[in-house]
């Protein structure tokens, strides 16, 4: 497996699912990050996938090997996030992390807990983990697709109009900011923020080019 190179954009997608890595049903997780990303991502990007199951030790590690060896810029993670004895996913992000972006849990629990008063007990976290010529965003997201695409995108009202912001509005320029690739989104499904100092002309979609 070759390392990305400095453009390109490398995502990781962790599922951590006892019964989903074990066979007793398929995955949901990494299909519903896999086709949020295809839409809302505006620039190419690379996607490695991996399905774990809720193991401190086995997530610790997927996360440092997607960092530290295949070099993801970002790298996301579904399942594993709430209060039972088996949720570890927080624990394990954190274990890894150099420095924590408490900020993106936070936000996360403020959409979710306008659908659900549960959403307190979700415990979604992100870390940057820095080695000495790589860094990576790792951001823990909800198990559910429905939860996964309105934590990512935001609440829109029915004129369109931004209700509460989605994560991913930050997430181009924080990897910007880490020395990762520069990256840019399709505005209709979640625009990304920069300030006008950090920002590049729109770059054409590859099918205007054809």
């Amino acid at each position: 497996m070759s390392p990305a190179n400095n453009d390109e954009l490398v995502i990781g997608l962790v599922s951590v699912s006892d019964r989903a890595s074990g066979g007793v049903y398929e995955d949901k997780g990494i299909p519903a990050l896999r086709e949020w990303l295809q839409g809302a991502l505006a620039t190419p990007f690379r996607v490695e996938t991996r399905l774990i199951p809720d193991e401190r030790a086995a997530i610790e590690a997927t996360l440092v090997e997607l960092v530290d060896t295949v070099r993801c810029h970002l790298v996301l993670t579904t399942g594993g996030t709430g209060p039972a004895r088996r949720d570890v996913t927080p624990e394990a992000t954190l274990a890894i992390g150099t420095k924590e972006m408490p900020g993106f849990g936070e936000q996360m629990r403020q959409i979710s807990l306008r659908f659900v008063p549960t959403a307190i007990l979700s415990r979604q976290t992100a870390v940057i983990r820095e080695t000495p010529d790589h860094a990576a965003l790792v951001m823990n997201l909800p198990g559910q697709p429905k939860s996964i695409r309105e934590t990512l995108e935001g609440l829109k009202d029915a004129d369109g109009r931004t209700v509460v912001g989605g994560i991913f509005a930050a997430v181009p320029y924080c990897i910007d900011l880490i020395g990762g690739p520069y990256s840019d989104t399709n505005p209709d499904v979640c625009k990304a923020f920069r300030p006008k100092s950090a920002q590049r002309p729109a770059l054409p979609h590859p099918e205007d080019t054809a």
